[in-house]
This record gives structure tokens, C-alpha cells and sequence, in this order.
């Protein structure tokens, strides 16, 4: 089930990629300090894409992003990480260890594949939540009402409907 949640708002992203044009995909937008589509995008891919360089070795490091400029000014390379990202998941669950380095100090905390997929995915939505703000200045973009919002959230709006 995480998995095939994570395809779904992976391609969710992609659908939007669809409608965008590079320009677009990097105009500012004020209402998220400046920011642009692209570069929301480009952090979700990138998050995703340390937990797969880390899941051999065990030792996974967000911090360590590529910060990769093309993911966030070509809607078609996007698209491409994003078909890497889905063909990269993996189906064994493993201990990882979570590092990062604090204030001069280099911490390591014991996780688990799983838990940084569920990670991953709520990243995810939260930067596609913010990306949905970004869309409402185009006319011509059609995405789900539910692009942005969590799985718990929609299970939530579907029991009050009833």
C-alpha cells in the first residue's frame, strides 16, 4: 500500500509536469516567498532520490542533495527522475541509519527503509500542497482536489461525507 501511495502522488506530480511549460514550471510565484514550481519539485525528487543512493550502503544523509538545476527548470528531466524514482523502489524493508550533521556534530540515528518511504511520501504531499498554491496563478492547469492533500485527511472527508 505505500508503495502504490507513493506512485500516486509521484504521478499525480507528473500530470502536472504534463500541463506546464518550463517557463512556467520556473516562474516565481510570490505567494511562496519567490519560489517556483521546480524547485518545490525539484526537493521532493531529490529527498526520494537519497533514500535510493543510500538504501545499499544503509547510511542515509538528506542533506547531502544534489541540488540538480535541471530538475528544476526542465519539466522533461523531471519527468525522467521521477520514472527513476518509481523503477527504484524497493520491496525489502531494511534497518538504515538516518545521519546528519547538527551543529558541528555528525549525528546517526538507527531507521528503517519503510519509515523513510512514509517519510518521503509526507514530504511529498506537503510540498505538493505548497506547489497547488503555485498553480492557482494558471488559468489553464487542471489538477485533482485531492493533489496536495493527505491520504489521512481524504479517508478523513470521505467518513464525514457518509
Amino acid at each position: 500500500m505505500l508503495l502504490k501511495s507513493i506512485r500516486h502522488s509521484l504521478d499525480e506530480l507528473t500530470g502536472l509536469l504534463d500541463q506546464l511549460s518550463d517557463k512556467d514550471y520556473s516562474k516565481s510565484c510570490e505567494s511562496l516567498s519567490n519560489a517556483t514550481i521546480g524547485e518545490h519539485t525539484r526537493h521532493i525528487l531529490e529527498m526520494f532520490q537519497c533514500l535510493q543512493n543510500g538504501y545499499d550502503s544503509g547510511v542515509l544523509n538528506y542533506d547531502n542533495r544534489q541540488r540538480n538545476k535541471r530538475i528544476q527548470t526542465e519539466t522533461e528531466f523531471a519527468k525522467q527522475c521521477i520514472s527513476e524514482i518509481k523503477t527504484g523502489l524497493q520491496t525489502e524493508n531494511k534497518i538504515m541509519f538516518l545521519e546528519q550533521y547538527i551543529d558541528g556534530l555528525t549525528m546517526r540515528i538507527q531507521s528503517n527503509y519503510y519509515r523513510e518511504l512514509l517519510y518521503n511520501l509526507e514530504h511529498c504531499v506537503h510540498h505538493q500542497a505548497l506547489i497547488k498554491v503555485a498553480v492557482l496563478q494558471f488559468e489553464n492547469i487542471s489538477i485533482d482536489d485531492n493533489f496536495g492533500v493527505a491520504r489521512s485527511t481524504i479517508e478523513y472527508r470521505k467518513q464525514c461525507v457518509q
